[in-house]
């Protein structure tokens, strides 16, 4: 951007670009909103000296005046600071228009139609200020909601007011919330809202009605004039939606919900209970001093660490708001009672969420394709991601909190080590019990500022939060009203027992605050109450006793509460408990259970949530909730998850109809039918998992339950999955189903759930995509022999009838990952199993969820195709050659970390990679026929390896390091001494080149595969041919040892090929196995040419 600077004498000039980001080389500076009219001074009127003697100089010398008076010493016109000549410049300046008016001191709008002698009688110029045409134009828009101070003037040029003390006239005129005047995060207002604000605003140019909300959604669009108004709304609202949905797959909770819950659940946010330790904390210190990078908060249980980052956070976002957005603020709540928030990947979720959702330009650093929600996939994504965010130079300084750092119960070390991470622009506040796990780390990195919450160090402070806590709920508590003495007295009683623990004051006031406590109950109540959390827990255990009628179902709706794996909703709670009938007919009913199981549970949305973390560990340790262990709960809840399902579930339960109804327009009906089955179908595999463990259940008949559900209702149960957006979910869980049967004497099951998986996992993509093509195309393209095919025959469509000639049963191919734009050199498994790497023609490397068939990254920087990948034996690493170069990547973050050139190295292109099985060596083969060694740390070339008279087609190490085998096109196998570089055997037999060659896994026999189409399995040792296997019709690439027209009825292809249309709309979607080379269309008739040389032919009875 340019400024304008003006000089002592009253003189201007413009400046030379300067950066186009928030960073301190740009001055403060003031900003001109005005109407465009006649003699306007332009951009080349400065650069050529002219401009003085335009009607437009005036409002700009204002401006510039203005500025001066205010201490400015530069400011910015729309008019004469962007040249406009350029398209390009145009182009920038227009999609950064917002991100200058927001970061403007002061905004000056000029309005030319208001004229007025008297600025301080409103009554003069109010009529002119409502019907001025500064109101009207779609420009002005973001120059009212973009600055955070914005002052009016009349056209002499005397100030009106701001648009503070204006609001309300301004609100009134515009029709926009005053929460969006005030400086509110405009993302928290909805897109239709937002697309409100400019409909009765006019532009020049049509196009510009569109385009002047760019910054207001913070997207950059290109600028394509003469596509007109609608054409413009239309591509803004596709960027929009595509990013909005983008954002929705991320969240699995928002963190600024969870904080609302957080605070209701426990009483609302008192401030006056914080003030004092707000002061003590130095919060300024932390925010501005650059040393101070991490502020931990530490502390018992119930010491109020939760509600003290809640009003800590409150207050970032007061700062935040009155300095104009210029900092930026995420936050996570972690609570080891819900599976959805109680991981590392959880927090990155909600982290990248707040951050995108407050500064949505960073969505460019997110997948455009979905990304796995299993942990061990995600976090290698998501921390790519959230690091990639954090070194965009765009980036607000960034406050990022998280709460209950000891409740991530997953992957809490690799949280650590995220926090711990230097980052310039980030300063992070974390709070979590005492526990050496992670005090060691955290004093690990630097700029630690640390806060105890504890009597023995805090003890004024922790007091006066706890009173300030207590006066305030009992100034509340209508059996107290008027009585001052008793008040005082519960006070006092309540100070001296709370002993530093905010959650047992809570405990006690909210039992005072029931509807049956009179005041003469309540004093016997605070005198009674024993001391500390768990004797506050016990007496509330005991209490329940009272309800004698209710004791069995408070017990049992307890139990269930502490063993779920999220908090249930009502409707869930009731049923999972095994309540009566006549309960479950009403949610009412089941809240007024939950209502008496003391103050353990808390509803909030129809959810019931534990209270607090202590309680849940309190309870699980009870012998009257689970007198013969947890695992009885599990099994009652899984048999109860399969009695709900088998109930509920049926075909088609929204009513869609469509076969190819795409998921993203599914609406959930007003009388939800999968109500009471959500918690059942994303979890009743863990609660059988954790049922089985338990010695009781060895002799139930659990197996025979699951067997007849998935033979019943396996389909319904797809389709549900994906209605519920928990289809990777549900693959997990038949998967996890298949390794319990692993244990089990149960063939016919086993059977039928190993098909059931390969079922899920062959369909799961286009299932998701469309819930009901788990009737249509899987059972459509199933192998013949399917159990899950044969099972649901009946559900196949019948408007179908020529169906296609199928393979006979499953192949060995799990997945087909597409991504690659040339053919594929090499693959490779991370150790773990959980990545999968490929090396391509197209030059890039991509690194796979090979669960979820899922792309976690793409590596860029060879300049030609890469030949051979390989993960290092830790999995931290990952090599891959080209034909110009080796690199040696972390798989992680993306990051190439050594660059081996062929300088000191091969003399010709390198052809493949390994590293020994101790990841300290890595060896290559080349074009030039030899082997070398290197050192993959320092890059350097360890031993040259010489010998085959050929290029170096294959190595491999032995398990152990020792040995080193290699495969050449010369037809021959040696074994090497990889540390003297000896040739220890020279393997012939193979009458064409040597392609591929491997250890077993014990270093006894080797494999080979060859261009001669044979197998041959080698005694290392003595370098006899054991064996040769024949068959191939083709090369032995890679071995290892294991321990077109519309036709008359409107049957068409879609615009990829991916799907047969029918009358514009999707029924079949084609494996990839299946998508036509060639086609046609004879009525309803459909004949498919496909690569693989199979030709197949589907029939259609009717249109659907």
């Amino acid at each position: 951007m340019r400024l304008l600077e003006r000089d002592d004498t009253g003189g201007f000039r413009l400046t030379e670009d300067l950066p186009n980001n928030t960073i301190p080389e740009i001055p403060p500076y003031a900003i001109l909103s005005h109407t465009w009219g006649d003699g306007e001074v332009l951009f080349r009127d400065l650069m050529d000296g002219i401009g003085k003697n335009k009607a437009g100089y005036a409002k700009i010398r204002f401006c510039g005046d203005q500025a001066w008076r205010d201490g400015l010493r530069f400011f910015w016109a729309d008019t004469c600071c962007i040249d406009k000549s350029d398209a390009v410049k145009l182009q920038h300046a227009l999609n950064s228009m917002f991100r200058w008016y927001r970061g403007a001191a002061k905004c000056y709008v000029y309005l030319s139609d208001v004229s007025t002698c008297a600025p301080n009688d409103k009554s003069s110029w109010e009529a002119a200020f409502q019907g001025s045409k500064w109101f009207t134009r779609g420009w002005t828009l973001q120059e009212l909601i973009a600055p955070t101070t914005v002052e009016f003037f009349c056209a002499e040029g005397k100030r009106l007011g701001d648009k503070e003390s204006l609001e309300q006239h301004i609100h009134n005129i515009t029709g926009i919330p005053l929460g969006a005047l005030r400086g509110g995060l405009l993302s928290d207002f909805s897109i239709d809202e937002r697309m409100e604000w400019v409909k009765k605003r006019n532009t020049t140019h049509e196009e510009d009605k569109a385009y002047s909300l760019l910054g207001i959604f913070d997207v950059y669009m290109p600028l394509v004039y003469g596509e007109g108004e609608a054409g413009a709304f239309a591509r803004l609202r596709e960027k929009i939606s595509k990013d909005f949905s983008r954002l929705t797959d991320l969240r699995s909770v928002d963190p600024h919900l969870e904080k609302e819950r957080i605070e209701e659940a426990k009483g609302g946010l008192v401030a006056d209970a914080y003030r004092s330790t707000f002061e003590s904390l130095d919060l300024d210190k932390w925010r501005c001093l650059p040393e101070s990078r991490m502020l931990w908060i530490r502390g018992d249980s119930g010491q109020g660490k939760t509600m003290l980052l809640c009003g800590i956070i409150s207050e970032l976002e007061r700062i935040i708001i009155t300095s104009g957005h210029c900092h930026n603020l995420a936050y996570f709540f972690c609570q080891a009672t819900d599976s959805r928030i109680n991981s590392a990947t959880a927090v990155l979720r909600g982290l990248i969420f707040m951050l995108i959702h407050r500064q949505p330009r960073l969505i460019s650093h997110l997948p455009e394709n979905t990304y796995p929600t299993n942990d061990a996939t995600a976090w290698i994504v998501l921390s790519k991601v959230f690091n990639d965010i954090l070194q965009d130079t765009n980036l607000k300084v960034t406050y990022l909190v998280i709460d209950a750092l000891g409740e991530c119960v997953t992957d809490l070390s690799k949280l650590l080590d995220l926090v711990v991470c230097p980052s310039g622009r980030v300063k992070w506040l974390v709070s979590s019990q005492n526990k050496v796990v992670i005090e060691t780390k955290l004093r690990s990195g630097y700029g630690l500022m640390e806060y105890r919450l504890g009597l023995e160090t805090n003890a004024e402070h922790i007091s006066r939060n706890i009173d300030g806590y207590i006066d305030n709920k009992l100034s509340s508590l209508a059996s107290l009203r008027g009585d001052i003495p008793l008040k005082d007295r519960v006070r006092d009683i309540l100070r001296q027992k709370a002993d530093g623990t905010i959650l047992w004051a809570s405990l006690v006031l909210h039992e005072l605050s029931k509807d049956e406590v009179e005041s003469w109950h309540v004093l016997p109540i605070v005198e009674e109450v024993p001391r500390g959390l768990n004797g506050m827990y016990e007496r509330m255990l005991k209490e329940i006793d009272l309800h004698r009628r209710d004791l069995d179902l408070c017990r049992r709706i307890l139990s269930v509460a502490t063993v779920a794996y999220r908090p249930l909703r009502l409707t869930e709670i009731g049923h999972l408990s095994g309540f009566p009938e006549q309960i479950l007919k009403s949610t009412e009913n089941v809240r007024k259970i939950v209502a008496r199981c003391g103050s353990f549970l808390t509803v909030q949305d129809n959810q019931v949530y534990l209270v607090h973390q202590s309680a849940k560990d309190y309870l699980s340790a009870s012998t009257l909730l689970f007198p013969r262990g947890a695992g009885m709960i599990h099994h009652d809840m899984f048999i109860r998850s399969l009695d709900l399902m088998s109930d509920k579930l049926r075909r088609d339960i929204y009513g869609l109809e469509a076969p190819g109804f795409p998921i993203d327009e599914v609406q959930t009906p007003p009388s939800e039918p999968l109500a009471t089955v959500r918690y059942s179908c994303v979890f009743w595999v863990d609660h059988l998992r954790d049922s089985i463990s338990d010695k009781n259940m060895a002799q139930r008949n659990i197996y025979h339950a699951v067997h007849t559900f998935l033979e019943q209702k396996y389909l319904y149960w797809l389709e549900a999955l994906s209605l519920l957006r928990a289809m990777l979910e549900g693959v997990i869980a038949i998967r996890q189903l298949e390794l319990l049967l692993e244990r089990a004497d149960q063939r016919q099951l086993t059977a039928f759930v190993r098909d059931a998986h390969r079922f899920a996992l062959s369909y799961k993509w286009i299932i998701e995509q469309a819930p009901l093509q788990a009737y249509t195309s899987a059972l459509l393209f199933a192998p013949a022999s399917s159990l899950v095919k044969k099972k649901f025959k009946a559900e196949e469509p019948s408007w179908i009838n020529i169906k296609p000639i199928v393979e006979a049963d499953w192949n060995s191919c799990l997945q087909t990952l597409e991504g690659h734009s040339g053919s594929v050199w090499s693959v490779a498994f991370s150790p773990d199993g959980q990545r999968l790497v490929s090396g391509s023609y197209d030059d890039t490397i991509k690194i796979w969820d090979p669960t979820s068939g899922q792309c976690l990254q793409t590596l860029e920087g060879h300049s030609d195709s890469v030949r051979s990948v390989a993960f290092s034996p830790d999995g931290q690493r990952l090599v891959s050659g080209s034909y110009d170069t080796i690199k040696i990547w972390d798989p992680t973050s993306g990051q190439c970390l050594q660059t081996l050139q062929t300088l000191e190295g091969h003399s010709g292109s390198f052809l493949l990679v390994a590293f020994s099985p101790d990841g300290q060596r890595l060896v290559s083969g080349s074009y030039d026929d030899t082997i070398k060694i290197w050192d993959p740390t320092s890059g350097q070339c360890l031993q040259t390896l010489e010998g085959h008279s050929d290029s170096v087609l294959s190595v491999a190490f032995s398990p152990d390091g020792q040995r080193l085998v290699s495969g050449s096109n010369d037809n021959t196998i040696k074994i090497w001494d990889p540390t003297s570089g000896q040739c220890l055997q020279t393997l012939e037999g193979h009458s064409n080149l040597v392609l591929s060659v491997a250890f077993s896994p014990d270093g006894q026999r080797l494999v080979s595969g060859s261009n001669d189409n044979t197998i041959k399995i080698w005694d290392p040792t003595s370098g006899q041919c054991l064996q040769t296997l024949k068959g191939h019709s083709d090369s032995v690439w890679s071995v290892a040892l294991s321990t077109d027209s519309l036709g008359r009825y409107g049957y068409n292809w879609g615009h990829d090929q991916t799907w047969i249309n029918c009358n514009g709309r999707n029924v079949v979607w084609l494996p990839p196995e299946y998508r036509p080379s060639c086609s046609t269309i004879q009525g309803r008739m459909i004949s498919i040419g496909c690569s693989s040389g199979q030709v197949l032919t589907i029939g259609f009875s009717r249109d659907v």
